[in-house]
């Protein structure tokens, strides 16, 4: 598998459920989120807005995705919605890996680069780290209509926070024949 088609199998309407540990004040909180995936074109003006945001040449991208959600988290009840892009960069030597651009909203704030991995078993290694935290997320398909995550966020103050997110597609699925590639490629 490869980024794009992992976005690819990305694409649709999740329901998110997340526990997220605070290791520091050992506390778990609960969160719920409906999630839509879209792929995005490389010629797609967000994708090539986002390239130059991060003075990146918009011909090296290799898929986009915009990414919606709207949830809340248990304690405060609070609805939490937003939305951002992602754009890939694939190393010249390695198409498995690469840059991961991602919409920076704060315009204060530098934009920073991420690092994408696919390892051998297909699922998506997401890594970012900048002067005050660093974030390793791991992302798989358990089946095509059943996405697992977790994600290890450090703050180098010494604040950590772990998280297991299951999602599980409600509508929008990707074409035929990429599903059935991913249950193949699940399933050995």
């Amino acid at each position: 598998m490869n980024i794009e088609e992992f976005f690819q199998l990305s694409a649709g309407k999740w329901f998110s459920h997340r526990t997220s540990q605070h290791l520091a004040f050992n506390q778990s909180e609960n969160g719920k989120s409906d999630i839509i995936i879209e792929t995005l074109a490389v010629d797609h003006p967000e994708v090539i807005k986002l390239c130059q945001q991060y003075e990146i040449n918009p011909s090296s991208a290799s898929c986009g995705t915009k990414i919606t959600w709207n949830g809340t988290m248990e304690k405060d009840q609070a609805k939490h919605s937003g939305s951002t892009v992602l754009v890939s960069i694939p190393d010249a030597d390695n198409q498995a890996q690469g840059k991961l651009l991602r919409e920076i909203v704060d315009t204060e704030k530098t934009p920073v680069a991420g690092r994408y991995k696919i390892d051998s078993d297909g699922a998506l290694i997401l890594t970012t780290e900048d002067e005050t935290m660093s974030s390793e997320e791991r992302l798989w398909f358990a089946s095509p209509n059943l996405r697992m995550r977790v994600n290890v966020f450090k703050s180098f103050g010494g604040f950590s926070i772990t998280s297991f997110t299951s999602e599980i597609r409600m509508g929008g699925f990707p074409p035929a024949e990429k599903v059935s590639e991913a249950a193949n490629s699940i399933s050995n």
